[in-house]
C-alpha cells in the first residue's frame, strides 16, 4: 500500500541499503546525493561516509578517524559539506573525501556558558555565540552563500561569503521570533529565504537572507530537518516526543506526538504525510519511523530518511538493529 497522500505518494524500497561484508553502522546522522544520485551517508559508525549507487550498491566509503560526531550532510554542486558538532567545525571536502576547507576551529567551541552535562542544557546558553559550539547543519544559497545552523551548544545562524568569510550571524537562545532552542537544520531556498529548523521550540522560522524574521511554521512536532526541491514541496522529519517526559528545556511534554514525515507547501500546509500512528507499534518496523534526523530527495524524487535510533530512546522499544536508514520510491 502506498504510503502518503494525494500527489505525494511513496513505497518502500526494501533492503536498499547493500553494506558490505564486515560493514556496520549506527545512528544515520544526515544523508545526500550527487549530480549522479550517489547516495552519501554520513553515519556516526567506523566508516563514517559511506557511498552508494541509486540502487544501493556499495561503491565506497571515507573519512574514517576524521570525525568526533558526525551531524549534517549537504552535497551542492558535487562538493561535500559536513557538520561536525563533537569538534564543532563544518568542512568542504570532495566526493571522494579530500578535504578543501575548515570552518571553525578544531575542538575550540565558542564561550556560549553551554553546559553538556546538565539535562536541561539548552537552558545553560546564557547568550549566542561565534561560530561554532556544536554546529549541525550548512545549506548554500543560489549566490553561494553559506549558511551554518549551530546548534547545540549555540543559538545561532551564521552567514558566510561563498570563500567562507563570517558575513553575519544572528539568535540568541529563547521562544521568541528570532530565537532558537538548538536550531538543527537550515535550509537556503533559491527565494533568498532562510528556513531555520528550530527543533525544541517545534517550529520552523523563516527569515529572510539577511537575518529579519519573516514568519514561523507551529504545525509541528519537533523538526530535526529539512529539504525543499525544484517544485517547492518542502520535507521536514519531525521527532516524537511522549507524555511527561521532558525536553532539553526542561519542558515537560502534555502528550504523545509520534515521529513521522511531512510534505508541504510553502506556507507550511500539510500535503502529505506518512509514518507510525499508533503509539503501540513497533518504531523499528518497515516505514515507520523513531527519529527522522537527516533528509534528501533526489532527482527522481526519491526520499531518503536517516534516523538517530541507536542513540534516540523511548522506553526499551528502540534497540541495536532498528533500522537507522530507510528509501521511499515515489509512485
Amino acid at each position: 500500500m502506498p504510503l502518503g497522500q494525494g500527489n505525494h505518494r511513496y513505497e518502500l524500497v526494501e533492503n536498499w541499503e547493500q553494506l558490505p561484508n564486515g560493514f556496520t553502522h549506527g545512528d544515520v546522522a544526515g544523508v545526500s546525493t550527487d549530480s549522479q544520485d550517489r547516495v552519501y551517508v554520513f553515519n556516526r559508525g567506523e566508516h563514517p561516509l559511506l557511498v552508494y549507487n541509486r540502487d544501493g550498491s556499495f561503491l565506497t566509503s571515507w573519512g574514517e578517524g576524521v570525525f568526533t560526531r558526525p551531524h549534517g550532510i549537504t552535497i551542492h554542486d558535487d562538493i561535500v559539506f559536513l557538520a561536525d558538532d563533537g569538534d564543532h567545525t563544518v568542512c568542504k571536502f570532495t566526493l571522494d573525501g579530500e578535504l578543501l576547507q575548515t570552518l571553525g576551529t578544531p575542538d575550540h567551541p565558542s564561550d556560549t556558558g553551554y553546559d553538556w552535562g546538565v539535562s536541561t542544557r539548552l537552558n545553560t546558553i546564557a547568550h549566542g555565540g561565534p561560530p561554532f559550539h556544536r554546529p549541525t547543519r550548512l545549506s548554500v544559497s543560489s549566490d553561494g552563500e553559506l549558511y551554518v545552523s549551530d546548534g547545540y551548544g549555540n543559538a545561532r545562524i551564521h552567514r558566510f561569503s561563498a570563500k567562507g568569510d563570517l558575513l553575519q550571524s544572528w539568535g540568541e537562545p529563547g521562544t521568541g521570533p528570532g530565537e532558537f532552542n538548538l536550531p538543527h537544520s537550515v535550509w537556503a531556498h533559491t527565494d533568498g529565504r532562510v528556513f531555520v529548523c528550530d527543533r525544541e521550540n517545534e517550529r520552523v522560522q523563516i527569515f529572510s537572507p539577511d537575518g529579519e524574521y519573516l514568519d514561523e511554521w507551529t504545525n509541528m512536532n519537533r523538526p530535526g530537518d529539512l529539504f525543499i526541491d525544484a517544485d517547492d514541496n518542502v520535507y521536514i522529519g519531525e521527532m516524537n516526543y511522549w507524555k511527561d517526559h521532558y525536553s532539553l528545556t526542561g519542558f515537560q511534554w502534555p502528550e504523545n506526538r509520534l515521529a513521522r514525515m511531512t510534505v508541504r507547501d510553502l506556507n507550511g500546509n500539510i500535503l502529505s504525510t506518512f509514518g507510525r500512528e499508533d503509539p503501540d507499534a513497533d518504531p523499528c518496523a518497515a516505514a515507520k519511523f523513531t527519529s527522522p534526523h537527516g533528509i534528501w530527495v533526489d532527482s527522481h524524487g526519491d526520499l531518503y530518511v536517516g534516523e538517530v535510533s541507536q542513540t534516540s530512546y523511548e522506553g526499551t522499544m528502540y534497540r541495536p538493529g532498528c533500522h537507522s536508514l530507510q528509501k521511499f520510491r515515489r509512485v
